[in-house]
């Protein structure tokens, strides 16, 4: 009888028997992957800020950027006038915006065909418009076309604010209104009251708390479309935030005054992005048009 091979292979008399066995190889779990990704984010990171650090001319940035004394210089103007200008036209475009935006949307949602095709062509027209545009035909296309088009530059600048927001708004507006479940509309009517009735005492009361977010974050673009109001030109009291930039940067030859009105921005901004994000745990968020 011939002896089982040196191979370990199975014969008649049993399996065969492996010679070794492989060493299965560790595999990283979910987190370990995570971990890794972060840490050679934060060491990207790092790098960067340490290349910035050695390789950028910084006596050249300070004084281009960094002037103590032309930021110094231009205080109080910078708060007492420019920034409450600023305040002032954001407000009144967004008060003038909301109230076009909510009669757009009403159209949007009416059942009357010619209703809703012009709010649709409103939407459309001036959702495609750069504010850009729709200054200058305020400030400067309106008055060659009509002799007697000479309103006061406040009113230019917050029909021209209340033009560029009402069309997202008004499409923020409809997706709360649709928001609001149809039962609490068809509950209203069950009890006699007229479709206009429960629209404005049952729909929108609750609709405006889906859509509160969503306004806040446009009140907030919209503070930044203000900046556009100085290509209308302005006497000095009446500069807002970029205007008076402008002019400090024209003046001084530097920098250092769009650090000082970007500074002044983000104290219009933060408060207002902190106010969306309060409203957003509170009561949520409504999807509404893309810009």
């Amino acid at each position: 009888m011939s002896a089982p091979s040196a191979t370990g292979s199975g014969g008649p008399t049993g399996p065969a028997v492996p010679l070794a066995t492989e060493t299965p190889k560790a595999k990283m779990s979910k987190r370990q992957k995570a971990k890794l990704s972060r840490g050679i984010q934060y060491a990207i990171l790092i790098i960067i800020a340490i290349l910035l650090v050695l390789f950028a001319d910084w006596p050249k940035l300070i004084d281009a950027f960094g002037r103590v004394d032309i930021a110094a210089g231009m205080f109080p103007e910078v708060i007492t006038m420019a920034l409450k200008n600023t305040v002032i036209y954001t407000f009144l475009g967004f008060a003038l915006g909301l109230a076009i935006a909510l009669v757009v949307a009403l159209m949007r949602l009416s059942s009357v065909g010619v209703y809703r095709w012009l709010a649709t062509i409103y939407i459309e027209f001036f959702r495609g418009l750069p504010a850009l545009v729709v200054f200058l035909v305020m400030g400067f296309g309106l008055p060659v076309a009509f002799d007697n088009f000479n309103l006061p530059q406040l009113v230019i600048i917050m029909i021209a604010l209340g033009l560029v927001s009402s069309a997202y708004m008004a499409e923020t507006i409809r997706a709360g209104i649709q928001a609001v479940p149809k039962g609490q509309v068809e509950a209203a009517r069950s009890l006699g009251m007229s479709s206009s009735r429960a629209m404005f005492t049952i729909v929108l009361p609750q609709a405006m708390r889906i859509i509160l977010p969503p306004l806040t974050n446009e009140l907030i673009l919209l503070a930044k479309d203000s900046s556009l109001a100085y290509i209308l030109g302005s006497s000095v009291d009446g500069r807002e935030l970029a205007a008076l930039g402008r002019a400090e940067i024209v003046n001084t030859a530097n920098l250092t005054p769009f650090i000082v009105i970007a500074l002044a921005y983000l104290i219009i901004t933060i408060p207002l992005s902190y106010l969306s994000r309060v409203l957003e745990r509170k009561y949520g968020s409504a999807d509404s048009g893309v810009k």
